[in-house]
């Protein structure tokens, strides 16, 4: 059996869209209440989406229809936000803008998905106007959008590996090359522990990116025997659904932080 790659330090845990799939937040996902949730059963780290309404107001929310979540229909990015306001995600709890949530968690960390270019335009702008450039982790599948956002906030806020840098820590030979390959851009690898056939998350993955200084979190894992492996490899970090669920876990590990239940 390999040697257990070491962490780079505590194990990071993530509450997905706020804890979605908790028993107490079905159907309420990316709403304040479900961050403010999480922020009181200890989560500091909170996961989100973000998308523009058509008159420019960021939102903290997924899908680019209102129909899933919502008791709405349209797109997002082809709705005004007077209209977007009167939503309620499960019938209950209005979409927030992510202005508002970042003055109503002052302590909380987001890690956010940029869903459009538009997006990360406005976050970009709402960083500089907040001064809040280290609250937040920036990702996207989108290689576009990830390089318009790096390129925007000049180094100011960290971002995540795009598929491609992510591929060169999981398939180089060393974590020094592919450090050198993404030119020092990647705070962090965030990854699905398999996609498709492929296992996404190996013991090497997790070495090399060690190796390079770098953090390796996985989503979305709601298994507690999923977390037990995973965190066995030395991930860094677990974005859950099941917030209880990982955070039984790491209390059972001793690495859940001291102080963190509210």
């Amino acid at each position: 059996m390999p040697a257990r790659p070491r962490p780079l330090g505590p194990v990071l845990a993530f509450a997905h869209r706020g804890g979605a799939a908790h028993p107490d937040l079905l159907g309420l996902e990316n709403t304040l209440a479900a961050f403010q949730h999480a922020w009181d059963l200890g989560y500091t780290h909170l996961e989100t989406d973000v998308h523009a309404t058509a008159d420019g107001v960021l939102l903290a929310f997924h899908d680019a229809v209102l129909d899933r979540v919502t008791d709405r229909t349209g797109r997002v990015d082809r709705t005004p936000y007077d209209v977007v306001r009167q939503a309620r995600v499960g019938g209950r709890e209005p979409v927030p803008t992510f202005a508002a949530l970042l003055h109503a968690l002052p302590g909380a960390t987001f890690n956010v998905d940029l869903k459009s270019a538009r997006a990360g335009a406005l976050l970009a702008d709402l960083l500089d106007a907040e001064q809040a450039w280290d609250r937040v982790l920036v990702g996207s599948f989108s290689i576009t959008r990830t390089a318009a956002f790096r390129r925007r906030t000049r180094g100011r806020v960290r971002t995540a590996a795009t598929p491609p840098e992510a591929a060169a820590f999981r398939m180089l030979p060393s974590g020094r090359l592919a450090r050198l390959l993404t030119r020092g851009r990647v705070a962090a690898v965030q990854v699905p522990r398999r996609r498709g056939p492929l296992t996404v998350v190996t013991p090497g993955l997790v070495r090399r990116a060690h190796a390079a200084g770098v953090p390796v979190h996985v989503w979305t894992v709601d298994d507690p025997d999923e977390m037990r492996t995973l965190l066995d490899l030395g991930v860094d970090g677990l974005f859950t659904d099941r917030t209880d669920v990982l955070r039984d876990v790491l209390h059972e590990r001793g690495a859940w932080p001291t102080g963190a239940v509210r």
